[in-house]
């Protein structure tokens, strides 16, 4: 079986382990599966985020373990000769929104995300690709080349109930829920000086933030240089082929299975990264599930040895901020209007151990108190909770605990979020506007 993805991180994996049967086919990747071993902590509801699915459904069909069994049928060849495009197979996969609570919660470490990923190149490959994978895939494209004619189209799109109904029949985006508006123009970088004195950091925008929330790589430019820091914008290298369109971790690619696709852009990234690497400056990155694909997802897309470098140089920007702090980094803030307000934590945050960086720098803030939501993942997961069919699974995990906590906040509370679905779920369920930690930030800055 010829995978799409590198699986050699797994090629000792079940030497010497009392593994649960690896398949017969599938190689290391029948490995990574292979890892569960059955012990049904995927099968909870408490504190945590896996398994969202079987949190809603309370179906064991539903959870990590349910599909490992899935795939380890698919790879025994009990699923026919092409068991990848089997229905049985995508029932099990259905509800599966990749937010990486298994590879963080399961004693196993089973990585549901990434044999999702697998799965849907081998997919795309038997069965192409749908118009609705392309699009959401290639946002980084289209919003680049097309973001003149989107704008007015998604604005009018969100007014027009029966432009959304005929988009639901087209392209199978829900016709209930409104899609983020692009801004008229991306982020653009101004050149205001700093001293620099604790050195340089290389701030990498994602697509999200760079066409929908400029304001936060904004924001986070002026902490950075409030801290000391000089700041260089990552851009694309000189020899890259398309060196007006901005970078992208390729993470839209992966969540489709269009892992080639993905694989285009991780190299762009890598090359506009090279001088970073060898100068062993830090990388900052605001959008978790974009700047934790450089830490994670990149290995497993044969991108060379700097991929281990990047992932240490590599920091969400609260990460960074904890570690200069550590360092003796002090901010100069103020105490900030509200003086309240509630986190949630994107699922890739969690995943990651991030959490503990955003519990840091908020407390950095003078007279502030804030309080983590004991929530699992919001729902919206990238294009998930956009998909016609997962609407009413999105809003039912969002419901489990993160709505209503926002729903039962004070008006005055603020509600912060990094993840960009995580605001657009929770500002689509409750009116609320959340924040990302670095406007907050940037609010509280003295002077």
């Amino acid at each position: 079986m010829k995978t799409h993805l590198d699986w050699s991180a797994y090629d000792t994996y079940g030497v010497g382990d009392a593994y649960a049967g690896i398949p017969a086919t599938g190689g290391n990747y029948a490995k990574a599966v292979a890892v569960c071993m059955n012990n049904h902590q995927c099968q909870r509801d408490g504190k945590g985020v896996m398994c969202p699915s079987f949190r809603i459904t309370h179906d064991p069909a539903h959870s990590t373990g349910a599909r490992v069994k899935a795939f380890k049928a698919a790879l025994n060849g009990e699923l026919g000769d092409d068991p990848f495009a089997h229905p049985d197979l995508a029932a099990a996969m259905d509800l599966c929104v990749s937010c990486k609570g298994c590879k963080k919660e399961c004693p196993s470490a089973v990585d549901m995300t990434l044999i999702k990923t697998e799965y849907l190149a081998q997919k795309n490959e038997r069965l192409g690709v749908t118009r609705r994978a392309r699009l959401f895939g290639a946002l980084p494209r289209w919003l680049h080349g097309w973001r003149s004619l989107l704008v007015p189209l998604v604005r009018w799109r969100n007014a027009s109930p029966w432009l959304a109904r005929l988009a639901e029949r087209w392209l199978g985006i829900s016709a209930r829920r409104p899609i983020p508006e692009i801004v008229a123009a991306g982020f653009k970088a101004d050149a205001a000086p700093s001293t620099g004195e604790r050195g340089k950091v290389v701030l990498f925008v994602d697509t999200f933030t760079h066409y929908y929330t400029p304001e936060i790589a904004t924001a986070a430019l002026k902490v950075l240089r409030a801290g000391g820091y000089a700041v260089d914008v990552l851009e694309p290298a000189k020899t890259d082929a398309e060196p007006e369109r901005p970078l992208c971790c390729g993470r839209t690619y992966l969540s489709q299975g269009m892992v080639e696709e993905a694989k285009l852009e991780a190299r762009r990234v890598m090359a506009a990264l090279a001088p970073a690497l060898a100068a062993g400056t830090p990388i900052v990155g605001l959008e978790p599930s974009c700047l934790l694909a450089l830490r994670d997802e990149f290995y497993s897309l044969g991108l060379g040895p700097d991929v281990g470098q990047l992932s240490k140089q590599a920091f969400l920007f609260e990460e960074f901020l904890m570690r200069e702090g550590n360092k003796g980094l002090k901010l100069a803030l103020k105490p900030i209007p509200g003086g309240r307000a509630l986190v949630h934590g994107h699922c890739h945050q969690k995943a990651f151990g991030a959490m503990k960086s955003v519990r840091k720098v908020l407390g950095w803030i003078p007279e502030f108190e804030f309080e983590i939501i004991d929530a699992s993942c919001c729902g919206m997961s990238g294009s998930f909770g956009l998909e016609a069919e997962h609407h009413d699974a999105s809003v039912q995990m969002a419901e489990l605990a993160l709505l209503p906590a926002v729903r039962e906040a004070a008006a005055e509370t603020l509600i912060v979020a990094d993840g960009f679905s995580c605001r657009h779920q929770i500002k689509d369920g409750s009116g609320r506007d959340a924040l990302h930690v670095a406007v907050l930030l940037e609010r509280a800055l003295a002077g």
